[in-house]
C-alpha cells in the first residue's frame, strides 16, 4: 500500500548512500497538496459543532476572565473546581479565546491547526529516513484516520497530545542521527512532558519506544547514550512536574479543588483517577469498570473499530517487514530507529488500550494514528523498493487485501450509508493485491497504476468516514466517528443535561441566571460539571459544577455549601439531570446528593423550561435539613 509519484529509484548521495529514495515529483507541491487538503477538512465548517465538549468549553471561557481559573484549568471564574486534568490544552485554547475573543471558532481553530501541524511534522520525521514519498503515505495516513478528522475538530486535550508527542519523536529521530544528540534528545523529553500536561500518564506511553530507540542506535558510546537518557528522563520529570509541584504547593484556600481527585490533590489525580485507575478500572471518583470488550480485539472491534482500525493490521504488517528488511542494517541504521521508535509508539499505547480496564473511551486511539501513519509510510517504502522480490511483492499485495476487507467491514458497521463503497473497496483492493504479485515485473506507466489503485483502495474508506465526520456537528463527552449520531454519540443537550451531555437552556432560564449575577461568587450550583457548563456557557455567568465532573467530588462539602448560602454568595441552585453511580470505594455521590437533598427540603422550587430552579436568597421554609435515604 503506497503512495508513489514515480516509480524509479535512485540512490540519495547524501546522509545514507545506501539508502534507496523515490524520485518525488515536486515533493514541495505534493507537501503543500497534503497540508491545504488537511486544513479543509479539519477547518471546514468548524463553528458547527458550536462549544463542542461544553466541559471544556465553559473552563475556556473561565480561563478567559479570570487569571487563576486560566491557570489551574477551573470550569468557572470563581474557582470551585478544575477540570479532571491539567490544563496545558486548555491555555492554548484561553490565548486564543483572550486575543480573539471567547466564540467556537477562536476556541476550536487552535486545535484544527495543531492537526495540521502534526501532520507537518510526522511528514517532516518520516521524510528523513524514508523519502518524501514515505513522509506523504505517513501524513496522509494520519490526516484521513477518522478519529483524527474528529478530535482535531474538537475541544478535548488529545489534539495537543498528539502534536507534543510526533515533535518529542521526531527530536529523538533527530538524536539519533547526530554524534552530539543530547540537546534533540532533551527536546524530545520536554515535548513528553508537556504531553503529561495535557493528559497527564497517557503522554509516557511512548517513552519506551523512545528510549529504547536512542539506546540502540544512537551514534554516541552506550554510557553516553545511558547518560544521555538520564538526562532526558530528568527533562520529562521537569517540564511535567514543575505543575504538579505548583498545584500541590499552592494553598488550597487560594486555588480551586482538583477536580478528579478525593483529596484535592493534583498527584492523585495523576496517579489514581487519570493514572494506574484506568489500568486496573480501580478510579475511587470514577464511575466503576463499565468495559465489556477488554481484549487484544478492542481496536478492530464496535468499540474502536471504525476511529482507528482502518490502516492498524497494514502498519503491523509494514513494521514487521521493515524490522526484517533491516535486520542486518547497522547499528547506528537510521531507518530501523525510526521503525523502533514508530513501532515501540505503537505496540505499548495499543495493548494498554487492549486491556485496561478502568474508563477509555473510543477517541483516545487518535495517539495511535500518527505511529500507524509513519509505520506504513516507512515499511510500504521498503516493501516498494524490493517488489521485484516474490517476498516483498507478496507482503504488499496481503497488506493490501487485509486492508481492503476490513474496510468493507469497518464501512458496514455504518449501515446503510454508502453501501457502494464498500464495493469498490473490496472490489478494488483485491485487484490491487493481485497486480501487486507481479508489479515488480511491470512497465512504469503500470507500476503507478497499480500503485495508485493500491493507495485508493485502502484510503477511501476512512477517507470516506474522515468527511462525513468532519461534516456531522459533534459535541458531549463521547463524541463519535461517522456520518451520524451512533450509540456512542454524545447528545446535543436536552434542557435537562446529564452526566455526558451539557443542557442547552431556553433564553429565558439563561436570562434569569444572568440576572444579578455580578453581586454574588457564582450565580448558580447545580450537580455534575456537564450540567453546569451548559447553564454558565449560556448564561455567562459562573456557576458552580457540584461534585465535579461525574458528582462524585467531595466539593463542596454540605458544610461549605451552606456556608456559601449563608453568605449569599451562590444565588440559584438548579436540579439538573444527573446520573450518580460513583465508585463504591470512594467518596460516590455522598456530598452532592445531601447538597442537593439540603435544598429540595428547604427551598420551594420554581419550574422554568421544566427546570427546577431553587433562589437560595429567599427565606428557607424549614430550617431542618432533609434526611431522606434516597438518591434524587
Amino acid at each position: 500500500m503506497t503512495l508513489v509519484f514515480s516509480a524509479e529509484q535512485t540512490r540519495s548521495s547524501a546522509e545514507n548512500p545506501d539508502r534507496a529514495r523515490f524520485r518525488v515529483c515536486s515533493p514541495r507541491v505534493a507537501l503543500a497538496g497534503l497540508l491545504a487538503v488537511t486544513a479543509v477538512l479539519y477547518l471546514w465548517n468548524l463553528g458547527a459543532s458550536r462549544w463542542a465538549n461544553a466541559f471544556y468549553a465553559a473552563a475556556v471561557q473561565a480561563g478567559a476572565s479570570d487569571a487563576t481559573a486560566m491557570l489551574f484549568g477551573s470550569t468557572d471564574a470563581a474557582n470551585s473546581i478544575t477540570v479532571d486534568k491539567t490544563p496545558a490544552a486548555l491555555w492554548v485554547m484561553t490565548l486564543s479565546a483572550r486575543v480573539f475573543g471567547f466564540n467556537p471558532w477562536s476556541m476550536l481553530v487552535p486545535q484544527a491547526l495543531m492537526g495540521v501541524a502534526a501532520v507537518a511534522l510526522l511528514y517532516a520525521a518520516v521524510r528523513r529516513v524514508g523519502g518524501p514519498g514515505a513522509g506523504l503515505i505517513a501524513g496522509a495516513v494520519l490526516a484521513l484516520t477518522p478519529v483524527a478528522a474528529l478530535m482535531f475538530r474538537f475541544n478535548n486535550p488529545d489534539a495537543l497530545l498528539v502534536l507534543l508527542l510526533v515533535a518529542a519523536a521526531y527530536c529523538t529521530q533527530r538524536a539519533c542521527e547526530r554524534d552530539a544528540g543530547r540537546w534533540w534528545l532533551l527536546a524530545a523529553g520536554v515535548a513528553v512532558g508537556f504531553g503529561f500536561l495535557a493528559k497527564m500518564l497517557q503522554a509516557l506511553l511512548v517513552l519506551p519506544a523512545l528510549s529504547a530507540a536512542y539506546l540502540l542506535a544512537g551514534r554516541p558510546p552506550l554510557g553516553r547514550r545511558v547518560l544521555d537518557t538520564a538526562v532526558a528522563a530528568v527533562a520529562v520529570v521537569v517540564s511535567g512536574g514543575w505543575y504538579v509541584l505548583l498545584a500541590e504547593l499552592w494553598p488550597a484556600s487560594a486555588r480551586p479543588y482538583i477536580g478528579g481527585s478525593q483529596h484535592n490533590s493534583i498527584l492523585e489525580l495523576a496517579l489514581g483517577y487519570n493514572g494506574f485507575g484506568r489500568l486496573t478500572g480501580d478510579e475511587p471518583g470514577g464511575l466503576g469498570n463499565m468495559n465489556h470488550d477488554v481484549g487484544w480485539g478492542r481496536l478492530l472491534g464496535f468499540s474502536m473499530g471504525s476511529d482507528i482500525g482502518w490502516l492498524l493490521p497494514a502498519a503491523v504488517i509494514c513494521l514487521a517487514a521493515g524490522f526484517v528488511i533491516t535486520r542486518r542494517a547497522p547499528r547506528t541504521d537510521a531507518s530501523r530507529a525510526a521503525l523502533v521508535i514508530w513501532g515501540g509508539w505503537l505496540a505499548v499505547t495499543a495493548v494498554v488500550f487492549s486491556y485496561m480496564n478502568g474508563i477509555v473511551h473510543p477517541y483516545y486511539t487518535v495517539v495511535l494514528a500518527p505511529a500507524i501513519g509513519a509505520g506504513i509510510g516507512l515499511g510500504a517504502t521498503l516493501l516498494w523498493r524490493r517488489r521485484a522480490d516474490p517476498r516483498a511483492a507478496t507482503t504488499l499485495s496481503g497488506a493490501v487485501l487485509v486492508t481492503s476487507v476490513l474496510g468493507a467491514v469497518l464501512l458496514s458497521r455504518h449501515g446503510d450509508w454508502m453501501p457502494w463503497l464498500r464495493a469498490v473497496v473490496a472490489v478494488g483492493g483485491v485487484a490491487a493485491a493481485v497486480l501487486l504479485l507481479v508489479a515488480g515485473r511491470l512497465g512504469v506507466v503500470a507500476t503507478r497504476v497499480v500503485a495508485a489503485v493500491a493507495a485508493v483502495s485502502c484510503l477511501a474508506a476512512p477517507a470516506a468516514v474522515s468527511l462525513a465526520t468532519a461534516s456531522t456537528p459533534h459535541s458531549g463527552s463521547i463524541p463519535s466517528v461517522g456520518p451520524a449520531p451512533g450509540p456512542r454519540a454524545a447528545v446535543m443537550g436536552g434542557p435537562g443535561g446529564g452526566l455526558l451531555d451539557s443542557p442547552t437552556p431556553r433564553a429565558d432560564l439563561a436570562r434569569l441566571i444572568a440576572t444579578d449575577a455580578g453581586e454574588y461568587t457564582w450565580a448558580a450550583a447545580v450537580v455534575g460539571s456537564n450540567n453546569a457548563a451548559g447553564f454558565q456557557l449560556a448564561s455567562g455567568a459562573p456557576v458552580m459544577a457540584v461534585g465535579g465532573f461525574n458528582g462524585t467530588d467531595p466539593s463542596p462539602t454540605l458544610a461549605q455549601f451552606t456556608r456559601y448560602v449563608d453568605e449569599a454568595r451562590i444565588h440559584y441552585f438548579i436540579k439538573g439531570r444527573m446520573m450518580t453511580m460513583g465508585h463504591p470505594g470512594g467518596n460516590s455521590a455522598r456530598d452532592s446528593s445531601e447538597i442537593a437533598e439540603w435544598v429540595e427540603a428547604r427551598y420551594t422550587p420554581v419550574t422554568i423550561d421544566g427546570t427546577a430552579v431553587y433562589d437560595l436568597t429567599q427565606q428557607p421554609r424549614t430550617s431542618q435539613p432533609a434526611h431522606s435515604s434516597g438518591q434524587r
